[in-house]
């Protein structure tokens, strides 16, 4: 049947006047600008009739070519959705904000078909502290393939599942990436990323110093650190007791030693009222607590037995009604010391001696200069890209006697393939660090209320429109 007869009506679709002066407008003809509406020969479809494109140079269901159309999602790529707006007013094309963002939007849920070889995946911050997106950045192209709305193992696997030809994956020291390119790429082998290794063990290190984790002493138990702890609590706490007696006695008023000390007027009315400082009350022991067993836990300690579940089993027995989380807590201190006294110090130097800094000349301790070694050791094994020495490094770390470095070397064996393939391979995160500062940037010129559509298009490369350049 010819064209004519399947007709069934046609309506004129002229483009804006403004259109007139682009080359692509004043290509159409007249007759390409007539939408048609044809007649279906299929007897059991349901639509009789269906309109026809009048023409490929048109955007369908809109006034405007493809060439304008892509002026359109480049200047909403490149500035967002109301300063693309107030740009096209000035040229003479009336397009709104939403119509500028619904169109870039659009365009980028198209999968890309490129074929992903090497890529990274790191986190980016929603709200601080809260709620966490992921972005996956394509490390040979140096370009950003994907936006995530979510911090999960569950969605990684499924992404990394759809692109079955990756065959690198870097990360950061997150377990949930982890387990989420375990499981969604198999095949692939996992990087650790560099700086995130030398940041965690500088933190480790900072702690230690720091006196956050456990203090730097040689030969004294575990218990008697924690008394020694609590025993420092009471000095600090009886001495801003004294403080403020003898503010008070010299006449000033409450308000006035409360904004002197920066204590809480509660605690000050509390304290102008006493002559002494009342120690501080201790509950009595129940049979949800495990200091009711102290006795019993105590002798299995002397006899050497300090694994938590058999100890949880065994005072069970006895009508103990607590979890195992509260015992563990319970029986750390037995624990350490035991471990303690297993481990050998390398780095123990006869009394009084100390070492002596080869860059200030300044005398250090002997654990702040052993510290300092393997942190230099570690640093210049990442930078030999030998993976041999890694492991003898590891093992000294774990009997060096020092808990921030025992911890660091049981965190990275637990993740060992990833740590080695760091110091081997040229791969690294740095590309999706600097892309997700691109992503704050963009976030914040859009008022933190872009969704994950939008900051999808924006971070996605633009494909280039095809412009004249002559």
């Amino acid at each position: 049947m010819s064209l004519l007869r399947r007709r069934f009506n046609c309506a004129a679709r002229p483009l804006p006047p403004v259109l007139a002066g682009f080359a692509d407008a004043r290509s159409v003809s007249d007759d390409q600008a007539v939408r048609q509406r044809l007649k279906c020969l299929t007897q059991q479809c349901g639509r009789r009739t269906f309109a026809g494109c009048a023409s490929n140079e048109i955007v369908q269901n809109a006034r405007r070519t493809s060439r304008v159309a892509k002026i359109v999602r480049l200047l909403g790529h490149s500035t967002g959705g109301r300063p693309a707006e107030r740009l096209l007013g000035c040229f003479g094309m009336m397009v709104s904000d939403d119509t500028v963002l619904r169109c870039l939007k659009n365009r980028s849920a198209t999968p890309s078909a490129t074929a992903l070889r090497v890529v990274g995946i790191d986190d980016w911050s929603w709200r601080r502290g809260q709620t966490y997106g992921t972005i996956i950045v394509d490390l040979e192209r140096r370009c950003v393939v994907d936006v995530l709305a979510d911090r999960s193992s569950t969605s990684v696997a499924a992404w990394l599942s759809a692109h079955p030809s990756i065959e690198i994956v870097s990360r950061d020291r997150q377990g949930l990436y982890a387990e989420g390119a375990r499981i969604g790429a198999p095949q692939a082998r996992q990087i650790a990323d560099r700086f995130h290794l030398i940041q965690n063990l500088r933190e480790v290190i900072e702690k230690q110093l720091g006196r956050l984790e456990r203090p730097l002493r040689t030969k004294v138990s575990a218990t008697a650190e924690i008394d020694d702890t609590r025993a420092g609590l009471r000095c600090l706490l009886q001495a801003k007791f004294e403080q403020v007696r003898r503010l008070y006695d010299a006449g000033k008023t409450a308000t006035a030693i409360t904004q002197e000390l920066g204590l809480s007027r509660k605690r000050v009315d509390k304290w102008i009222r006493l002559n002494i400082l009342p120690e501080r009350n201790a509950m009595a022991p129940t049979r949800r607590s495990p200091a009711y067993y102290e006795g019993y836990l105590s002798r299995r300690s002397a006899e050497r037995c300090t694994v938590v579940r058999r100890l949880l089993t065994e005072i069970k027995q006895l009508r103990f009604t607590g979890c195992y989380t509260h015992l563990a807590r319970f029986v750390s201190p037995w624990r350490r010391r035991d471990r303690e006294s297993k481990e050998v110090r390398a780095t123990s130097t006869p009394s009084g001696l100390l070492a002596q800094d080869p860059v200030t000349g300044r005398q250090i301790s002997p654990q702040m200069a052993a510290m300092r070694g393997f942190a230099m050791r570690f640093r210049g094994i990442l930078r030999s890209r030998d993976g041999g020495k890694l492991d003898a490094w590891l093992e000294e770390a774990c009997h060096s006697g020092i808990y921030a470095l025992q911890r660091f070397a049981r965190t990275a064996q637990g993740d060992l393939d990833a740590v080695r393939n760091a110091v081997t391979e040229r791969w690294s995160n740095g590309q999706a660090e600097g892309q997700i500062s691109r992503l704050k940037t963009l976030k914040r010129a859009m008022y933190d209320r872009a969704g994950v559509a939008l900051l999808r298009a924006r971070m996605l490369p633009f494909q280039p429109p095809g412009f004249h350049t002559n």
